[in-house]
């Protein structure tokens, strides 16, 4: 599906920092790629550390699995929030602020002393995560070359997938080795490092022509953004039911020595890298049938998790493939960038408010089905099936899409 006239009007809007070279690109990106490292690293290592965690708090690891979705939910709540609040702030300043906050809350997350406290934490240095890589998706799409709008995004979502193949496994040795606490830290340490390199290598790029809290919030009267959060927030929990609960998995059932957590880690990232990177290209080339068919390679993908996850070669190469899934990333933040009209900053905030919305539900209903004596492999069939619903929603967008360009008048956005 082609991109509508609204949508390539609303994708101009973001065309508004002068000219750069290859270079100072380059250096651009790496800058916003670091940030997105250290909140790759700050999401996913807390996944590999629930058994520490549940037995340093006192609680059960479903239990000590609600900080996942504490982070998740501050996500979901601070990216349109502070995307609306900061809708006419300059590009660079506002990621700078952003990071500084998300390096706050990692430092303060270190010394929580209970349950209660590390959950409001985690709710609270959730909150800049949505917007930091809405406006660096737009920075990065408004700096590159004509064409390669995704492959620019897929750039910047590399740190965030980078951190799962570098970052989760250097942070999950430091948390079994030093205490999970130190994690933390280390993420810390990962985002100040990050507002350091954005002020230096980050173009000052001022708002849109006429940003407004107002205007960001068009983008919700338009039915395609909610179609599209829809497909990221049901179709894409299906990768978050299964690694939520990834450690005791691999531990109780495909009988893997504590000491290969990390390695197996590793190979998430890797397929991470690898999707986003693959996910970006074809996005660039076919957008709606990249969606369209990598929901489906996630649905088989997640399935094949419950007979894969009871030997650990076989797990090990199903985890890999299940972080493939990522994919999707990059052409859902094009897509809602093309039917976000004028509205660009929301929008694009709101891709990964979505994706939290999924890890919240994900690791929720992965919980559940634990917790309902289905045994740790079902969490493949929870996430096989969120995939499906979310194939549904893709379903069901483009039907209306098509309905509306049939109507005189109208355009498919």
């Amino acid at each position: 599906m082609n991109a509508s006239p609204s949508a390539r009007e609303g994708a101009e809007t973001i065309d508004i920092s002068p000219s750069v070279s290859s270079a100072q690109f380059l250096r651009a990106v790496l800058a916003l790629g670091v940030g997105g490292f250290a909140i790759g690293t700050g999401e996913f290592v807390i996944m590999g550390l629930l058994p520490e965690v549940a037995k340093d708090i006192d609680v059960s690891i479903p239990q000590a699995g609600h900080v996942i979705s504490a982070y998740a939910l501050g996500v979901v709540i601070g990216a349109p929030v502070l995307a609306v609040l900061a809708a006419g702030w300059g590009r660079r300043a506002l990621l700078i602020a952003l990071m500084a906050v998300f390096a706050a809350g990692n430092f303060a997350s270190a010394m929580a002393p209970g349950y209660l406290s590390l959950n409001l934490l985690r709710f609270a240095t959730g909150l800049p995560h949505g917007t930091y890589f809405g406006v660096a998706a737009l920075v990065a799409a408004t700096l590159a070359p004509p064409g390669r709008r995704a492959r620019a995004v897929g750039l910047v979502m590399l740190g965030l997938t980078g951190a799962t193949l570098v970052g989760v496994p250097i942070a999950a040795w430091l948390g079994q080795f030093f205490g999970w606490r130190a994690a933390f830290v280390f993420v810390g340490v990962i985002a100040l490092i990050a507002v350091v390199l954005v002020r230096r290598d980050v173009p000052d790029i001022a708002a849109a022509p006429g940003a407004s809290p107002w205007r960001e919030l068009g983008a919700l009267k338009r039915k395609q953004v909610w179609f599209t959060l829809g497909i990221g927030a049901i179709g894409f929990g299906g990768m978050f039911a299964v690694f939520s609960y990834i450690k005791p998995t691999l531990i109780e059932v495909a009988g893997l020595p504590i000491g290969g957590v990390p390695l197996v880690l590793a190979l998430f990232g890797l397929g991470m890298v690898m999707g986003n990177l693959v996910g970006a290209r074809l996005a660039d080339k076919s957008l709606m049938r990249t969606i369209g068919g990598l929901l489906v390679y996630a649905a088989l993908v997640l399935a094949m998790f419950t007979f894969a996850a009871h030997n650990v070669v076989t797990a090990a190469i199903n985890v890999f493939l299940i972080g493939t899934t990522v994919a999707i990333g990059p052409a859902l933040q094009i897509r809602l960038m093309d039917v976000a009209g004028d509205a660009q900053t929301l929008a694009a905030a709101l891709n990964h408010s979505a994706f939290n919305m999924a890890n919240a539900l994900g690791a929720w209903l992965g919980g559940v089905a634990i917790a309902a004596g289905l045994g740790w492999t079902s969490t493949g069939w929870v996430g096989a099936l969120l995939a499906l619903a979310g194939m549904g929603v893709f379903g069901w967008a483009v039907t209306s899409a098509r309905a509306a360009a049939r109507q005189p008048g109208t355009v498919a956005c």
